[in-house]
């Protein structure tokens, strides 16, 4: 077996040298729209689904993979899409991402005509083969779009850029909802992700005109087995995590599943550490900074993905707002971070990453901590204050570990780097919502008991069981009597709560981990294994 190499980074990759060249803020607009496609598209899915089950005839299994089957595809194949970024170049595999997520989110729009034409499919069946081609693509666009940003900037300003990114992001997912809405009442459903195409023509005209093409000069090949391995171990993690819930976390089948992820996974570092030129160079890992980074990144998605999680089903069920309302209710969250996320890239320049990462988390933990006092009948500025709070917590966590994250690695692996910073926030998103679930479900099942009083020692076990899974959703279905109604959103309440209490302790924590963190770019002289 051949050994692996080390090459030396380069010491000074600013536009220059990496060859992204042109006014950097105009990169960051031009890929900056591709990834407004993406977030538009996550926020607003929640919105159209229950109008799609009904134009469509989808069961509830077809709805979950509408979901799930997006998600497996991105988290599967977000670091191999890096990689082929690095041999390609970075500004093709975006183009093809940015034109593929466009296309495919046509079809989408057009699942119920494309069913007529394709034997033996359905308009949901469509829709989901869809779903999951447009995963693949929003796989291929979001780490070529961070490596470009990666080579575009001169390490002093990376923070800025990462802040400005932060922005935008922030502000998709304040309109997604809104946006949503309004397309779902007024349009119908298809419209939500028809408007991915006038988007896409746009992003794809000035990434044309102001991305300049960078590559790896130190890459030749693919590790197709890396590929294979690690694969497989991310689709078993995230399919593990999709459908525990469900399974139940001791069944052997979720066992069986964890256990194919861990071997896998432990195939997968044994094979990068033999192959010529690995999918993941191993020594990527060797600087604590990215490997507490990505670990950062994690938590960070943890928090930001369950908070939502639970909080629109706490405005749409236990309050009965409209998505639309709903959306509103959540706008002072996504709309501090469009001031927060600047505001915090500036912080960390000045302050570095430790002080500035350190006070988001304890922000966070606050804010939080406030949300588990949510009452039932919470007012807008009871909910709006600590959704300011967790803004101004998450930003500098999100901002700060993606820019260590990308800014500590090389440029030849920045893809890698991009793909490795997007799985993380992938399967911590799905984590979060995965184990604050279980938490929230064990609480509702200790409670509901007793909200429901001596009338729950007549319940039998299956009916008990059905409340409190209906309990889970904060919703009371129509016609039941009003102490039953109390009783489930009660439930609900006091699962929320623990649920929040645990992204408390779990922000506090982490916090600890940002003392052993440094700034990106700082290490570009040394030796990198890449091949």
């Amino acid at each position: 077996m051949a050994q692996a190499k080390a090459v030396d980074a380069p010491s000074s990759p600013g536009p220059a040298k990496t060859g992204t060249g042109g006014n950097p803020w105009l990169v960051l607009l031009a890929v900056s729209l591709g990834v407004i496609m993406v977030m538009l598209d996550g926020t607003v899915v929640g919105i159209a689904n229950p109008v799609i089950q009904v134009d469509l005839k989808a069961t509830l299994s077809d709805l979950q993979w509408v979901t799930s089957g997006y998600l497996l595809a991105l988290a599967v194949f977000l670091i191999t899409a890096g990689k082929l970024g690095d041999l390609f170049g970075h500004k093709r595999v975006f183009l093809i991402g940015v034109g593929g997520f466009a296309i495919s989110s046509v079809g989408i729009g057009l699942s119920a005509d494309l069913a007529e034409i394709i034997p033996g499919a359905t308009p949901a069946g469509a829709l989901i083969g869809l779903r999951v081609l447009q995963g693949l693509f929003g796989a291929l666009l979001q780490p070529a779009a961070l490596a470009l940003l990666r080579g575009a900037f001169p390490g002093e300003k990376l923070n800025q850029a990462m802040g400005a990114w932060g922005a935008i992001i922030g502000l998709s997912s304040a309109a997604g909802p809104i946006v949503g809405g309004l397309l779902v009442e007024s349009r119908g459903w298809e419209s939500v992700f028809f408007i991915n195409a006038p988007v896409g023509v746009i992003a794809l005209v000035l990434g044309i005109f102001l991305i300049k093409e960078n590559r790896s000069q130190t890459l030749a090949r693919i590790d197709w087995l890396g590929v294979l391995l690690l694969s497989g171990a991310m689709f078993s993690l995230v399919w593990t995590i999709i459908k525990a819930p469900e399974w139940g976390w001791g069944d052997s089948t979720t066992l069986t599943f964890i256990g194919a992820f861990v071997v896998l996974m432990a195939a997968f570092i044994f094979w990068q550490s033999r192959a010529r030129q690995p999918l993941v160079p191993l020594s990527l890992f060797a600087n604590p900074s990215i490997s507490i980074g990505t670990f950062l990144m994690m938590m960070v998605a943890f928090a930001m993905f369950g908070a939502m999680f639970f909080l629109g089903f706490f405005f749409q069920g236990v309050h009965g707002l409209s998505p639309l309302d709903a959306g509103l209710r959540m706008l002072p969250m996504s709309a501090g971070m469009i001031v927060a996320s600047p505001l915090a890239g500036m912080l960390l320049g000045k302050l570095g990453p430790k002080i500035t990462m350190a006070a988001g988390l304890l922000i966070t933990a606050f804010s939080m901590f406030l949300m588990s006092q949510l009452s039932i009948d919470a007012s807008f500025m009871a909910s709006a204050i600590p959704f300011v709070l967790l803004a101004f917590g998450l930003s500098p966590v999100f901002v700060g570990a993606t820019e260590i994250i990308v800014g500590n690695a090389p440029v030849e692996l920045s893809g890698v780097a991009g793909g490795v910073q997007q799985s993380a926030m992938q399967v911590g998103g799905a984590l979060g919502t995965a184990i604050l679930g279980a938490v929230m479900a064990g609480e509702i099942s200790s409670r509901l008991p007793g909200y429901l009083g001596p009338a729950a020692q007549a319940i039998p076990a299956e009916q008990m069981t059905a409340l409190e899974k209906i309990a889970a959703f904060g919703q009371a279905p129509p016609g039941v009597p009003q102490q039953v109604a109390d009783a489930l959103h009660n439930s609900f309440m006091d699962g929320m709560h623990v649920a929040f209490l645990v992204s408390t302790g779990i922000a506090v924590l982490t916090a600890l981990l940002t003392l052993f963190v440094k700034a990106g770019r700082k290490t570009e002289g040394a030796a990198v294994h890449v091949g």
